[in-house]
């Protein structure tokens, strides 16, 4: 839509004498209006060049005219302040109106200059061309107003009314199936109460009534004791004996299992994963961000990264004897943590990666650390609690004990849960948060994280 500029580069004759000849020219101009300006700086009067229309296009505007092409209407020109000539031309260079004087011998000699009619038109056109493009960036932006966003915002409360009904309705599933968990975890605690309590009232009264009749069998042979004359206590032999073996019968009282509760009718599968879950990804969830392997304890078989994060098993050949230090496993390829743990709740995760044989766990900081037998093997004592993993199979291992664990998949992070208060050792799954295994037991001591590895690395994340 914009029309071209047409630009003219007005040139200034070298010698005097045409140059005499050109300001005579261009003063002939001012008084001869129908002389175009290219006429007189081209030496003489040329016939101006006709448009494609025909109509012949005028040789300079005058004050008093309205150019009905480019929409300039002046009432009173503006004249140069040096030459005192109409400001029709504009400098292009120099970004300002000029007259033909100035192009021609003036400060604007040598700059490209447009007729202002053209340079107005040009204008012009270009902010016709900037409103079409502001009104049709309006058209856009109200489409985008009346549909999209409308269409967005129904999507919207379609979609947050859909999320909502799918947090209810999870929430309420999680709720039945808690509140079913609790009224039968509750009722077997109460059967469980009441066995006990049963037993300890079957218990009381037998061991009343033994108690009454031992001492009645007492008191009687107290009696015979000192009341009985020496000749009849001679022959009463019989039923000395006879006493005493009735005494002898009562037996001695001995605590059993049976008289007290049964921790597991409070153990539920589904409970102990939603705690775990709770703790694990709460907006109080724990984490041991400090954990780091205590390089006094690392065994010569293994090496520790720079970060103190990373165990890696070594081959022989580039096994390095450590300075001897107390702290240190010499025979087992272990390592402990850093953090001592005796109340509060802490959790740590292990990456594993690939490695084919490594244990993670806790033990007590009074585990043996020299030498090659059972005292110093994770999981072979009864001070060491670990999730092992050898040659694919997963086991629990305590006391020499292992019990084999079904996992679905192989895990590359295993998580730590330890729950003092409530002498929870639990073992998950970060990715699933699933349960591997949790074990409870009284820990008497303090605890410290506790590593092994023969394949490859581990590596404590933060």
């Amino acid at each position: 839509m914009t029309d071209e500029l047409v630009t003219c580069e007005l040139t200034c004759p070298s010698s005097p004498t045409d140059r005499e000849k050109t300001l005579h020219g261009v003063k002939t101009m001012e008084t001869d209006t129908e002389q175009p300006i290219f006429s007189v700086l081209s030496g003489g009067v040329k016939q101006q060049e006709q448009p494609a229309g025909g109509t012949a296009v005028p040789s300079s505007p005058s004050a008093t005219t309205a150019d009905t092409e480019s929409g300039i209407f002046s009432g009173e020109c503006e004249l140069c302040v040096e030459h005192e000539a109409e400001l029709d031309w504009f400098c292009g260079t120099e970004q300002r109106l000029i007259c033909s004087h100035c192009a021609v011998v003036g400060p604007c000699h040598g700059h490209t200059v447009t007729p202002l009619a053209t340079r107005v038109t040009a204008v012009r056109n270009q902010l016709v061309d900037v409103c079409e493009k502001m009104q049709l960036q309006a058209l856009r932006i109200e489409r985008f107003i009346n549909q999209t966003l409308t269409a967005k915002e129904q999507k919207l409360q379609v979609a947050a009314s859909t999320a909502r009904e799918h947090i209810v309705a999870q929430v309420s599933a999680a709720r039945e199936a808690l509140e079913e968990e609790e009224q039968r975890l509750l009722e077997e605690v109460q059967r469980e109460e009441e066995r006990v309590e049963q037993c300890l009232l079957t218990q009381r009264a037998h061991w009343s009534q033994a108690l009454a009749s031992l001492s009645q069998t007492r008191s009687g042979l107290v009696h015979m004791l000192t009341h009985t004359p020496d000749a009849q206590l001679v022959t009463s032999v019989q039923e000395l004996a006879d006493r005493v073996e009735e005494a002898e019968g009562v037996g001695e009282p001995c605590d059993t299992d049976q008289l007290n509760l049964n921790p597991g009718c409070s153990d539920s599968k589904l409970l102990r994963g939603l705690w775990a879950t709770a703790v694990l990804l709460g907006p109080n969830a724990y984490g041991s961000s400090y954990l780091k392997f205590d390089k006094r304890t690392v065994s010569p078989l293994l090496s520790l990264s720079d970060d103190v994060c990373t165990l890696t098993f070594q081959h022989k050949k580039v096994r390095q004897s450590p300075p001897y230090d107390p702290a240190r496993f010499d025979c087992w390829p272990n390592a402990l943590g850093s953090l001592s743990m005796s109340s509060g709740t802490h959790s740590w995760v292990v990456d594993v990666g690939q490695s084919g044989a490594f244990k993670v766990g806790v033990c007590y900081a009074s585990l043996e650390r020299k030498g090659s037998g059972n005292e110093a093997r994770l999981g072979h004592n009864s001070q060491s609690w670990v999730l092992s993993h050898y040659d694919g199979d997963y086991s629990f291992c305590h006391a020499g004990k292992k019990e084999p664990l079904q996992v679905v998949r192989r895990p590359q992070r295993i998580g730590l849960l330890l729950d003092w208060p409530s002498h929870t050792l639990l073992f998950y799954e970060p990715d699933s948060s699933a349960v591997l295994y949790s074990v409870r037991h009284h820990f008497s001591d303090p605890l410290l994280p506790a590593f092994a590895v023969t394949d490859r690395s581990i590596t404590i994340l933060h």
